[in-house]
């Protein structure tokens, strides 16, 4: 910014009138200037405000000044609180007795109190610190990372874990400055259909559920994961090697490909899900969560008592978008019917409703990734 001399000229206060001086001297034809603040009185007995302004500028120099002052009373003398305002990072910030105050953190964004924007999975460029979401603006409110998946742990050929160590890193300063949850994980999950000791028995697929939720305390082991709830991915992801990730087909070898029983019952896919989460909460002091959408919850486990999860926290992609020109407000878009549904028996309303993939999850591609919105209310 420019630096200038300040003058100021009394304003004096009269019944019913305003008025205001201004006056610019020039000494010996050499250029200066003054910049005076804008002051805004207001009398008490009014919350009306005005302002007048006045510039002056010499023939033979560049410089400016300015006077402004602004009185209004109803009728009795006031008395006058001189204020100014800036704005900074969107957000303005009060200034009293002259002096800058201190700058502010920046709009929650999120609405209601104790909302989080947050993002998960690939890498999305965030701007801070403090760090900000991407695109619709608002504090980054968290990152839900993949810590791993059952074929990269069992050898196939698949892509990368969807795991940005930078989201993370920036979601943690944040959650440093209370701001939002920082760091959860999820393990993508393989059905009782990829388990390399597969013999039709809920027994076994509790063991292979325990197995899976092991390995994902070891992964863990290497993050700083601040959120309390561990996510299994519970979907039908439509790719290799196993299509239904197994929970629907049985294959020859995990990495196979090749399917060589077509059908799982619910009861061998609930044992899967129940050994997973029965471990991870004996064995840490996380919380069992599940992602996933209705559609593909009711396909693997059905709508009878083993697809019922009261218990058990949720985070949701159904009712997703590839717009990110409406945004939630709680759970559902701003000026839309687009809401967050729930599955196993819970509802928006519920106690286990955390999370819901607004953008970018179950297919949808807004060209930027996946958008989340948290419910920090809930966290346990």
């Amino acid at each position: 910014m420019m630096n200038s001399h300040r003058f100021a000229r009394a304003a004096r206060l009269m019944t019913g009138c305003v008025a205001v001086a201004s006056a610019a001297v020039l000494l010996g034809g050499a250029t200066a200037g003054a910049e005076a603040a804008a002051a805004a009185v207001q009398s008490r007995g009014s919350a009306a405000q005005a302002r007048t302004a006045a510039a002056v500028q010499s023939r033979g120099s560049a410089a400016q000044a300015r006077t402004a002052a602004a009185v209004q009373s109803r009728g009795s003398a006031a008395q006058a609180r001189p204020a100014a305002a800036v704005q900074s990072s969107g957000s303005a910030t009060r200034v009293q007795a002259g002096k800058l105050a201190a700058a502010p953190r920046l709009p929650f964004g999120d609405h209601p109190a104790g909302f989080w924007y947050g993002t998960d999975s690939s890498p999305i460029s965030i701007s801070g610190p403090p760090y900000r979401e991407p695109v619709i603006g608002g504090n980054y409110g968290g990152y839900i990372g993949m810590t791993g998946k059952w074929s990269t742990w069992l050898g196939c050929h698949v892509s990368p874990l969807a795991w940005s160590s930078a989201n993370s890193q920036e979601a943690n300063a944040n959650f440093a400055h209370h701001l939002g949850i920082g760091t959860g994980v999820y393990w993508f999950m393989g059905g009782p259909g990829v388990d390399p000791n597969y013999n039709g028995s809920t027994s076994e697929a509790y063991a292979w559920g325990q197995r899976q939720a092991a390995r994902t305390l070891w992964d863990i082991g290497g993050e700083h994961v601040t959120y309390p709830v561990v996510f299994m991915d519970v979907e039908l992801p439509g790719v290799g090697p196993a299509p239904d990730n197994g929970w629907d087909s049985v294959y020859t070898s995990p990495c196979s490909g090749r399917v060589r029983i077509n059908h799982i019952s619910t009861a061998v896919d609930r044992a899967d899900f129940n050994g997973f989460a029965a471990y991870l909460t004996s064995h840490s002091t996380y919380k069992a969560g599940v992602y996933s959408a209705a559609l593909v919850w009711n396909t693997i486990f059905g709508t009878g008592a083993d697809s019922l999860i009261p218990n058990t926290y949720e985070w949701t992609y159904t009712g997703n978008t590839s717009s990110l020109s409406h945004v939630p407000n709680g759970w559902c878009l701003k000026s839309t019917t687009t809401c967050a549904h729930f599955f196993g028996g819970q509802s928006r309303g519920g106690t286990y409703a955390l999370m819901w993939q607004w953008s970018g999850g179950g297919g949808t591609f807004n060209g930027h990734g996946d958008f989340d919105q948290i419910d920090a209310n809930l966290t346990p």
